[in-house]
């Protein structure tokens, strides 16, 4: 077997497609209401309908089955109950770690798990009968909060930590200290299309799942295994999804499973397609966490020694707990060279759903915590923050003459170092300076408005943290009239994944994108691909489709050498056209002419990351390929008397490298940073004394909207070429700049800072909504005195 080419190894045929606001390929679609998504297939004759029966409790034994299956087949229009035993081969949607049953089996272990699945002739008599079946079940006491975990010692795994030097001495030794405690709280994706499956039987026991799914492969093979089948007997489909942001990455396989058992067992097609409701109530969120810390810093802000403890809601089963709560830890640092750490992580186990991937991977949760510090100590000492964020900063070893200061917790030297810079445009964009004193003029006059600012920075790593995933794979498809058919182990959900791997597939074959169609993802077209998430989504796939054009054009050239008359080493693709020898040639008779020499027009691409060398037990090693890098300055106002808030200017700076497609980055940046923004602000998840999730539907729940974004939004991409061979040298831009989000709520603290004079340090969890910013408010005007 060889191995693949290296990606450095792959020069495009040609520069055009590179740094081009080509529109999304599906925008025409998607205005018009003609993209087609899982719920818009059209349906086979015969199609059942599927809803899920759900726990009303959140802990408990279940008796017997847990339903009443003759009572429920008696209902309306009710085809087929299904319960775990009915499950012929093994019953997990863990993606990790097979600890959690896609049907409840023997106990239940939060408020609305799943328990059975019900099958009618319309949705609606599925619906209505899952509503009104009764579970049967012995209540047991949860535990419901990350307190109770710690108290019980309730954990989904075993901590972990990180130690660099001797942190308590160091503390113990600083002119200066803080110990504090701080929360973050947990997110809803909210994806606009939810959570759906449609299962349809085909000859010889096999099955075609249509599933909204960052994760196909995970799909397939877990309803594989659910169904004693083999993996190639099952097909998963997707063509794209309404949104994901790491809530289709696992959870996806709850609904799909159930389809595929039902379908399966009936060998009629079924659909489940569940509302918004049970959508939220079923599904994990985004982690949340207490951090707890105790920090020593010098006379001008220099951190130089940090005791930091993690401790996130898991919920009752591991699901990606490991690697999320991993993430945190390695990004406790953020772009601030900490000399001296002690670091634990606790995974608490409770009966709530279980926390899943959300956009971020628990490294917002890890930047929160030092912003929180870094904030801290500039109260503290009566700084501007940015003082101390610059003062803390990673630095050159040539300046500081130890390597150690551009070494992370985790013992990665930091190779593509461009923070300081990134925060220097911002602050030159922003005119900081400036605004800072405009700010304070504003403060001075206003006794009931006060406005705060906040620049603050990112750094995030790139790559999975499990190894094995970094790996991509493409077939590329060439047709006689010169289209191209490209297919990639990537999904798209609305990012503009499949616009950039246009472009990288065009590029490549030096064509122009409208000769090339991206086809939907498919489990039999490019097998064993990995979860889009962790960013990686245009890296890998990108790459591995470079690698699939690089193997294309050689084939070629012999053909092309030939009707131009020249060596094959003169041969270069652009333009439609192949060059040689003076002469050039059409595409499209090149490829027709490669088919009646009978060359093979179709090739597959592969692709796996170097250089990852990451120990996931110890967390050392070189966790990332490389880090991107971003920057954000937000002000905002404050009503001191109700903590009504209103964001009236941001402006960004983020570095996504040598850009595919600015226009999609631009887009994907401004979305990231207002979703970070409203899980900072205003998205709350609020929980009932029994563990029932109170906030489960738009009604109750609140995302930022239109009318939340300021006028003032500017967004710059940093002058950055990747270090790392990337396609086009472009970096990732699907998660990092959520973290630009900070930037919103330090700049809430800093006014609720104002509204006492900067004469108390101020202490608020996220998120910052307008109760706890009143409370934080009046907090601060009685320790000032005020």
């Amino acid at each position: 077997m060889n191995a693949p080419t290296p990606i450095k190894n792959l020069l495009p045929a040609s520069g055009v497609q590179q740094g081009t606001d080509i529109v999304h390929e599906s925008a025409h679609l998607h205005v018009t209401g003609s993209a087609t998504y899982i719920d818009d297939i059209p349906e086979h004759a015969g199609t059942l309908y599927a809803a899920l029966i759900l726990s009303p409790v959140a802990h408990g034994e279940l008796i017997g089955d847990g339903i009443d299956r003759a009572a429920i087949l008696k209902e309306h229009g009710v085809v087929a109950v299904y319960t775990a035993k009915d499950i012929p081969g093994e019953n997990n949607c863990g993606p990790i770690i097979h600890d959690d049953p896609f049907l409840a089996a023997g106990k239940v272990e939060f408020i609305g798990q799943a328990v059975a699945v019900v099958v009618a002739r319309e949705m609606l008599y599925a619906r209505e009968a899952a509503k009104k079946a009764k579970v049967l079940v012995k209540e047991l006491t949860p535990i419901l909060t990350i307190e109770e975990a710690m108290a019980a010692s309730s954990f989904i795994m075993p901590p972990k930590g990180i130690t660099r030097g001797d942190a308590a001495a160091a503390i113990a030794n600083a002119p200066h200290k803080i110990k504090g405690s701080t929360n973050t709280g947990q997110q809803e994706q909210f994806y606009l299309e939810g959570q759906i499956t449609y299962a349809v039987p085909k000859e010889d026991g096999q099955l075609t799942l249509y599933v909204s799914t960052q994760h196909p492969d995970g799909n397939q093979r877990e309803a594989a295994h659910a169904l004693n089948l083999h993996t190639n007997d099952v097909e998963v489909i997707c063509r794209r999804m309404g949104g994901g942001f790491g809530g289709k990455e696992g959870n996806a396989s709850i609904f799909s499973q159930s389809a595929a058992l039902a379908a399966h067992k009936l060998q009629k097609p079924v659909k489940l397609r569940v509302n918004r409701d049970d959508d939220m109530t079923i599904t994990g969120k985004r982690h949340d966490f207490r951090i707890d810390y105790e920090v020593g810093f010098d006379d001008n802000g220099r951190v130089l020694g940090a005791n930091i403890t993690l401790m996130s809601r898991c919920g009752y089963s591991t699901d990606y707990s490991g690697p999320v709560n991993d993430r945190a830890c390695l990004h406790i640092d953020n772009t601030y060279h900490l000399p001296a750490l002690k670091l634990v992580s606790h995974r608490c186990k409770t009966n709530t759903q279980s926390a899943t991937a959300f956009r971020g991977f628990g490294g917002p949760q890890g930047m929160f915590g030092i912003e929180t510090v870094m904030d801290e100590i500039a109260m503290t000492l009566g700084k501007d923050p940015l003082q101390v964020r610059k003062l803390n900063l990673y630095k050159d070893p040539a300046i500081s003459g130890s390597p150690d200061t551009m070494t992370t917790q985790y013992n990665q030297l930091i190779e593509d170092w461009v923070g300081d810079k990134v925060i220097d445009q911002v602050e030159q964009e922003s005119k900081y300076a400036e605004r800072r004193a405009a700010v304070h003029a504003f403060n001075a006059k206003s006794k009931t408005r006060k406005r705060g600012l906040a620049l603050v920075p990112l750094k995030f790593g790139i790559s999975f943290t499990a190894t094995h995933l970094n790996q991509g794979g493409a077939l590329l498809v060439v047709y006689m009239d010169g289209s191209v058919s490209c297919n990639h182990g990537g999904t798209e959900m609305g990012q503009g994944l499949n616009t950039k791997m246009a472009q990288v597939c065009a590029d490549g074959l030096g064509i122009s994108v409208d000769h090339v169609r991206i086809t939907a993802t498919d489990s039999q077209k490019v097998p064993n691909a990995s979860a889009t998430s962790a960013s990686s989504g245009a890296d890998i796939n990108g790459a591995a489709i470079m690698n699939a054009t690089a193997q294309m054009r050689e084939r070629l050239k012999p053909v092309a050498a030939r009707m131009l008359g020249c060596a094959e080493g003169d041969v270069n693709f652009a333009n439609n056209e192949v060059h040689g020898g003076g002469k050039s040639v059409k595409w499209a008779d090149v490829t027709k002419q490669a088919y009646m020499e009978r060359v093979g027009l179709s090739v597959t691409g592969f692709y796996m990351t170097p250089e990852i060398k990451y120990d996931f037990a110890t967390l050392n090693g070189r966790a990332f390929y490389y880090y991107c890098y971003g920057a954000a300055a937000s002000e905002v106002e404050i009503d001191t008397r109700t903590g009504e808030w209103w964001l009236k200017a941001v402006d960004i700076v983020h570095d996504v490298g040598r850009s595919i497609n600015p226009a999609l980055d631009k887009g994907q940046i401004e979305g990231a940073y207002v979703q970070g923004m409203g899980w900072l602000t205003m998205e709350e998840c609020i929980w009932d004394k029994k563990g029932k999730l109170l906030t489960h539907g738009p009604s109750t729940y609140k995302i930022p909207v239109a009318g939340d974004i300021p006028e003032h939004f500017n967004v710059t991409l940093f002058d950055n070429a990747n270090l790392k061979p990337t396609p086009f040298n472009s970096k990732a831009t699907g998660e990092p700049p959520l973290m630009l989000g900070l930037s919103a709520f330090f700049a809430l603290r800093d006014a609720v800072a104002a509204s006492a004079d900067h004469k108390a340090v101020v202490y608020m969890d996220a998120p910052a909504t307008p109760e706890r910013i009143l409370m934080a408010c009046e907090k601060a005007k009685a320790t000032a005195g005020l």
